[in-house]
Protein backbone atom coordinates (compact mmCIF):
# COMPACT_ATOMS: atom_id res chain seq x y z
CA UNK A 1 0.00 0.00 0.00
CA UNK A 2 1.48 3.52 -0.73
CA UNK A 3 2.61 5.78 2.22
CA UNK A 4 0.71 8.92 2.73
CA UNK A 5 2.26 11.98 1.38
CA UNK A 6 0.68 15.22 2.42
CA UNK A 7 2.54 17.62 2.51
CA UNK A 8 2.27 18.36 -1.57
CA UNK A 9 -1.02 17.21 -1.63
CA UNK A 10 -2.49 20.66 -2.30
CA UNK A 11 0.07 21.83 -4.95
CA UNK A 12 -0.92 17.96 -6.61
CA UNK A 13 -4.15 18.60 -7.83
CA UNK A 14 -5.45 15.77 -5.88
CA UNK A 15 -3.65 14.36 -3.64
CA UNK A 16 30.17 19.69 -25.70
CA UNK A 17 32.35 17.09 -23.61
CA UNK A 18 32.06 13.81 -21.99
CA UNK A 19 33.01 14.00 -18.24
CA UNK A 20 35.29 11.46 -17.22
CA UNK A 21 36.36 11.47 -13.67
CA UNK A 22 37.68 9.19 -10.78
CA UNK A 23 35.25 6.52 -10.78
CA UNK A 24 34.18 6.60 -14.20
CA UNK A 25 34.70 2.70 -15.65
CA UNK A 26 36.97 2.20 -18.61
CA UNK A 27 33.99 0.88 -20.86
CA UNK A 28 32.69 4.67 -20.99
CA UNK A 29 29.94 6.13 -22.94
CA UNK A 30 28.81 5.24 -25.84
CA UNK A 31 28.55 8.10 -28.73
CA UNK A 32 25.48 7.32 -30.88
CA UNK A 33 22.57 5.04 -31.77
CA UNK A 34 24.90 2.43 -33.89
CA UNK A 35 27.27 2.00 -30.82
CA UNK A 36 23.69 0.48 -28.63
CA UNK A 37 24.23 -2.83 -29.47
CA UNK A 38 27.57 -3.21 -29.09
CA UNK A 39 28.00 -1.32 -26.24
CA UNK A 40 25.81 -4.26 -23.82
CA UNK A 41 27.24 -8.00 -24.40
CA UNK A 42 24.16 -9.26 -22.97
CA UNK A 43 22.00 -8.21 -25.77
CA UNK A 44 23.37 -10.83 -27.78
CA UNK A 45 20.29 -12.65 -29.99
CA UNK A 46 17.74 -9.69 -28.94
CA UNK A 47 17.29 -9.95 -32.68
CA UNK A 48 15.15 -13.34 -31.75
CA UNK A 49 13.46 -11.86 -29.07
CA UNK A 50 10.44 -8.74 -28.88
CA UNK A 51 9.65 -6.24 -26.81
CA UNK A 52 7.51 -2.72 -27.16
CA UNK A 53 7.88 -0.04 -28.46
CA UNK A 54 4.80 1.79 -27.25
CA UNK A 55 1.75 -0.22 -28.39
CA UNK A 56 3.99 -1.67 -31.16
CA UNK A 57 6.04 -5.31 -30.67
CA UNK A 58 9.64 -5.03 -32.42
CA UNK A 59 13.01 -6.63 -31.66
CA UNK A 60 14.75 -5.72 -28.43
CA UNK A 61 17.40 -5.04 -30.38
CA UNK A 62 15.90 -2.20 -32.42
CA UNK A 63 13.78 -0.61 -29.12
CA UNK A 64 17.21 1.51 -27.87
CA UNK A 65 17.94 2.48 -31.47
CA UNK A 66 13.57 4.05 -31.60
CA UNK A 67 14.15 5.40 -28.23
CA UNK A 68 17.45 7.01 -28.90
CA UNK A 69 15.54 8.53 -32.27
CA UNK A 70 12.21 10.01 -30.27
CA UNK A 71 14.46 11.68 -27.75
CA UNK A 72 16.70 13.08 -30.42
CA UNK A 73 13.81 14.85 -32.02
CA UNK A 74 12.28 16.37 -29.13
CA UNK A 75 15.36 17.55 -27.41
CA UNK A 76 15.09 21.20 -28.18
CA UNK A 77 11.55 21.42 -27.43
CA UNK A 78 11.68 18.81 -24.04
CA UNK A 79 11.17 21.13 -21.29
CA UNK A 80 8.78 23.43 -23.06
CA UNK A 81 6.42 20.45 -24.30
CA UNK A 82 6.93 18.97 -20.24
CA UNK A 83 5.20 22.67 -19.13
CA UNK A 84 1.97 22.20 -21.65
CA UNK A 85 1.76 18.27 -21.28
CA UNK A 86 1.40 18.84 -17.65
CA UNK A 87 0.32 22.60 -16.85
CA UNK A 88 3.16 22.76 -15.29
CA UNK A 89 2.37 20.62 -12.63
CA UNK A 90 5.77 18.25 -13.25
CA UNK A 91 7.31 20.85 -11.73
CA UNK A 92 5.55 19.86 -7.72
CA UNK A 93 6.54 15.94 -8.79
CA UNK A 94 10.02 16.75 -9.07
CA UNK A 95 9.98 19.20 -6.40
CA UNK A 96 7.92 16.18 -4.39
CA UNK A 97 10.43 13.70 -5.17
CA UNK A 98 13.31 16.15 -3.67
CA UNK A 99 11.55 16.81 -0.58
CA UNK A 100 10.80 13.08 0.04
CA UNK A 101 14.51 12.22 -0.72
CA UNK A 102 15.75 15.37 1.70
CA UNK A 103 19.45 15.01 0.54
CA UNK A 104 21.92 16.25 3.02
CA UNK A 105 25.55 18.38 1.99
CA UNK A 106 28.35 16.21 1.03
CA UNK A 107 25.66 13.53 -0.79
CA UNK A 108 26.61 12.46 -4.15
CA UNK A 109 23.64 12.02 -6.81
CA UNK A 110 23.45 10.07 -9.97
CA UNK A 111 20.50 11.46 -12.23
CA UNK A 112 19.93 8.64 -14.48
CA UNK A 113 18.56 9.22 -17.62
CA UNK A 114 18.89 12.79 -16.53
CA UNK A 115 18.29 14.77 -19.86
CA UNK A 116 18.06 18.30 -19.35
CA UNK A 117 19.03 18.05 -15.61
CA UNK A 118 15.66 19.13 -13.90
CA UNK A 119 16.55 16.83 -10.90
CA UNK A 120 20.08 17.77 -10.60
CA UNK A 121 19.38 21.09 -10.81
CA UNK A 122 16.43 20.67 -7.95
CA UNK A 123 19.37 18.42 -6.21
CA UNK A 124 21.97 21.17 -6.07
CA UNK A 125 19.61 23.63 -4.82
CA UNK A 126 18.23 21.81 -1.88
CA UNK A 127 21.97 20.53 -1.09
CA UNK A 128 23.33 24.14 -1.06
CA UNK A 129 20.05 25.00 1.35
CA UNK A 130 20.31 22.68 3.64
CA UNK A 131 23.84 23.67 4.35
CA UNK A 132 22.66 27.12 4.50
CA UNK A 133 20.35 26.82 7.29
CA UNK A 134 23.26 24.40 9.03
CA UNK A 135 25.59 27.55 9.15
CA UNK A 136 23.07 29.25 10.07
CA UNK A 137 21.94 26.89 13.17
CA UNK A 138 25.47 27.04 13.99
CA UNK A 139 25.99 31.15 14.42
CA UNK A 140 23.25 30.95 16.47
CA UNK A 141 24.45 28.34 18.77
CA UNK A 142 28.02 29.89 18.68
CA UNK A 143 26.26 32.91 20.52
CA UNK A 144 26.60 31.01 23.99
CA UNK A 145 29.12 28.76 23.86
CA UNK A 146 31.93 27.50 26.29
CA UNK A 147 35.62 27.84 25.72
CA UNK A 148 36.41 24.32 25.17
CA UNK A 149 33.78 24.81 22.23
CA UNK A 150 35.09 27.57 20.52
CA UNK A 151 38.42 25.36 20.64
CA UNK A 152 36.72 22.56 18.87
CA UNK A 153 35.64 24.78 16.24
CA UNK A 154 38.74 25.64 15.42
CA UNK A 155 39.71 22.15 15.08
CA UNK A 156 36.40 21.63 12.75
CA UNK A 157 36.84 24.59 10.90
CA UNK A 158 40.31 23.42 9.22
CA UNK A 159 38.64 20.39 7.67
CA UNK A 160 36.46 21.48 4.85
CA UNK A 161 33.00 19.98 3.78
CA UNK A 162 32.40 17.67 1.20
CA UNK A 163 30.99 19.10 -1.47
CA UNK A 164 27.78 17.38 -3.03
CA UNK A 165 27.91 16.42 -6.42
CA UNK A 166 25.34 15.32 -9.10
CA UNK A 167 25.71 13.37 -12.18
CA UNK A 168 23.59 13.55 -15.36
CA UNK A 169 23.56 10.24 -16.83
CA UNK A 170 21.71 10.19 -20.33
CA UNK A 171 22.28 7.76 -23.22
CA UNK A 172 21.16 10.58 -25.52
CA UNK A 173 23.95 13.04 -26.04
CA UNK A 174 21.22 15.82 -27.64
CA UNK A 175 19.68 15.88 -24.29
CA UNK A 176 22.55 16.27 -22.35
CA UNK A 177 23.39 19.08 -24.57
CA UNK A 178 20.62 20.54 -23.78
CA UNK A 179 20.71 20.30 -20.33
CA UNK A 180 24.30 21.61 -20.27
CA UNK A 181 23.47 25.28 -21.93
CA UNK A 182 20.19 25.42 -19.57
CA UNK A 183 22.81 24.65 -16.74
CA UNK A 184 25.04 27.20 -18.29
CA UNK A 185 22.29 29.97 -18.25
CA UNK A 186 20.81 28.94 -15.15
CA UNK A 187 24.40 29.68 -13.24
CA UNK A 188 24.88 26.08 -12.07
CA UNK A 189 29.01 26.41 -12.45
CA UNK A 190 30.36 23.34 -10.30
CA UNK A 191 29.51 20.06 -8.53
CA UNK A 192 28.04 18.93 -11.77
CA UNK A 193 29.24 16.34 -14.31
CA UNK A 194 27.58 15.22 -17.40
CA UNK A 195 28.16 11.83 -19.31
CA UNK A 196 26.66 10.15 -21.90
CA UNK A 197 25.72 6.21 -20.04
CA UNK A 198 23.17 3.69 -20.69
CA UNK A 199 21.29 2.77 -17.59
CA UNK A 200 20.97 -0.98 -18.61
CA UNK A 201 25.17 -0.53 -18.05
CA UNK A 202 25.94 2.31 -16.55
CA UNK A 203 29.43 3.59 -17.12
CA UNK A 204 30.44 3.64 -13.11
CA UNK A 205 32.30 1.53 -10.96
CA UNK A 206 30.33 -0.11 -7.93
CA UNK A 207 29.25 1.41 -4.53
CA UNK A 208 29.68 4.95 -5.94
CA UNK A 209 26.55 6.81 -5.29
CA UNK A 210 24.55 8.02 -2.32
CA UNK A 211 21.29 8.74 -4.31
CA UNK A 212 20.11 7.18 -7.50
CA UNK A 213 17.57 8.90 -9.21
CA UNK A 214 16.14 7.95 -12.60
CA UNK A 215 13.02 10.29 -13.42
CA UNK A 216 10.10 9.86 -16.19
CA UNK A 217 12.99 7.77 -17.82
CA UNK A 218 12.32 4.08 -17.06
CA UNK A 219 10.04 3.07 -18.81
CA UNK A 220 11.69 3.53 -21.96
CA UNK A 221 14.72 1.13 -21.20
CA UNK A 222 14.67 -2.20 -22.79
CA UNK A 223 15.29 -4.33 -19.60
CA UNK A 224 14.03 -2.84 -16.44
CA UNK A 225 15.65 -5.58 -14.51
CA UNK A 226 18.67 -4.48 -15.76
CA UNK A 227 18.22 -1.27 -14.87
CA UNK A 228 17.55 -2.05 -11.43
CA UNK A 229 20.33 -3.99 -10.89
CA UNK A 230 22.74 -1.23 -12.38
CA UNK A 231 21.17 1.18 -10.16
CA UNK A 232 21.82 -1.83 -6.72
CA UNK A 233 25.50 -1.96 -7.64
CA UNK A 234 26.76 1.67 -7.79
CA UNK A 235 24.98 2.54 -5.02
CA UNK A 236 26.84 2.18 -1.65
CA UNK A 237 25.52 0.51 1.01
CA UNK A 238 22.84 2.63 3.04
CA UNK A 239 22.23 4.03 -0.15
CA UNK A 240 18.73 5.42 -1.41
CA UNK A 241 16.66 4.19 -5.14
CA UNK A 242 14.27 6.89 -6.04
CA UNK A 243 12.35 6.30 -9.36
CA UNK A 244 9.47 9.13 -10.91
CA UNK A 245 7.30 7.51 -13.20
CA UNK A 246 4.36 7.63 -14.36
CA UNK A 247 2.42 4.94 -13.29
CA UNK A 248 -1.90 3.99 -12.96
CA UNK A 249 -4.52 5.74 -12.10
CA UNK A 250 -6.91 4.08 -9.38
CA UNK A 251 -9.85 6.63 -9.85
CA UNK A 252 -12.28 5.55 -12.86
CA UNK A 253 -13.37 8.92 -13.68
CA UNK A 254 -9.62 10.39 -13.27
CA UNK A 255 -8.57 7.56 -15.16
CA UNK A 256 -11.30 8.41 -18.26
CA UNK A 257 -10.23 12.08 -18.19
CA UNK A 258 -6.65 11.29 -17.78
CA UNK A 259 -6.84 8.55 -21.10
CA UNK A 260 -8.99 11.08 -22.64
CA UNK A 261 -6.62 14.15 -22.30
CA UNK A 262 -3.23 11.55 -22.99
CA UNK A 263 -4.58 10.12 -26.35
CA UNK A 264 -6.57 13.24 -27.71
CA UNK A 265 -4.65 16.29 -26.55
CA UNK A 266 -0.80 15.14 -25.87
CA UNK A 267 0.18 14.11 -29.37
CA UNK A 268 -1.62 17.07 -30.83
CA UNK A 269 0.86 19.77 -28.53
CA UNK A 270 3.37 17.30 -29.84
CA UNK A 271 2.08 18.42 -33.37
CA UNK A 272 1.63 21.99 -32.79
CA UNK A 273 4.81 22.85 -30.30
CA UNK A 274 7.63 20.67 -31.01
CA UNK A 275 6.32 19.53 -34.77
CA UNK A 276 6.48 15.60 -33.37
CA UNK A 277 3.02 13.76 -33.02
CA UNK A 278 4.42 9.96 -33.70
CA UNK A 279 7.12 11.01 -30.26
CA UNK A 280 4.57 12.14 -28.18
CA UNK A 281 2.07 9.15 -29.63
CA UNK A 282 4.93 6.87 -28.20
CA UNK A 283 5.42 8.38 -24.79
CA UNK A 284 1.56 8.34 -24.16
CA UNK A 285 1.68 4.45 -25.33
CA UNK A 286 4.75 3.79 -23.27
CA UNK A 287 2.81 4.73 -20.24
CA UNK A 288 -0.02 2.27 -20.40
CA UNK A 289 2.76 -0.43 -21.30
CA UNK A 290 4.20 0.41 -17.57
CA UNK A 291 3.98 -2.00 -14.79
CA UNK A 292 1.28 -0.72 -12.51
CA UNK A 293 2.60 0.46 -8.60
CA UNK A 294 2.53 -2.91 -6.74
CA UNK A 295 4.07 -5.09 -9.69
CA UNK A 296 6.84 -1.84 -10.21
CA UNK A 297 7.95 -2.22 -6.43
CA UNK A 298 7.76 -6.25 -6.70
CA UNK A 299 10.63 -6.19 -9.17
CA UNK A 300 12.55 -3.28 -6.90
CA UNK A 301 12.75 -5.53 -4.28
CA UNK A 302 13.74 -8.47 -6.61
CA UNK A 303 16.87 -6.08 -7.36
CA UNK A 304 17.92 -6.28 -3.87
CA UNK A 305 16.26 -3.29 -2.63
CA UNK A 306 14.62 -3.37 0.50
CA UNK A 307 12.30 -0.61 2.76
CA UNK A 308 10.68 -0.43 -0.80
CA UNK A 309 8.01 1.38 -0.54
CA UNK A 310 5.72 4.21 -3.22
CA UNK A 311 4.04 7.59 -2.83
CA UNK A 312 0.92 8.17 -5.28
CA UNK A 313 1.33 11.84 -6.75
CA UNK A 314 -2.48 13.28 -8.67
CA UNK A 315 -4.06 10.13 -8.01
CA UNK A 316 -1.65 8.05 -9.46
CA UNK A 317 -1.04 9.50 -12.94
CA UNK A 318 2.73 9.06 -11.16
CA UNK A 319 4.12 7.68 -8.39
CA UNK A 320 7.66 7.97 -6.59
CA UNK A 321 9.04 4.61 -5.99
CA UNK A 322 11.78 4.55 -3.03
CA UNK A 323 14.09 1.39 -1.73
CA UNK A 324 17.47 0.98 -0.03
CA UNK A 325 20.70 -0.67 -0.50
CA UNK A 326 21.73 -2.37 2.41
Amino acid sequence: MAAPFRTFAGKLFCGSCRVVHAGVRSRIAISSPSCLSSFRSYNAGSEDKSTHFGFETVPEGQKAEKVYKVFESVAQKYDVMNDAMSMGIHRFWKDALLHIMNPQPGARLLDTAGGTGDISFRFLDYVRSQRDRQERRSVRSSQTVSWQEISDSYVSDETEPVESRAVVCDINKEMLNVGKQKAEDLGYTSGLSWVVGDAEELPFDDDLFDIYTIAFGIRNVTHIEQALQEAHRVLKPGGRFMCLEFSKVSNPLLSSLYDAYSFQVIPVLGEVIAGDWKSYQYLVESIRRFPDQETFKAMIEEAGFFRVQYFNLTGGVVAIHSGFKL
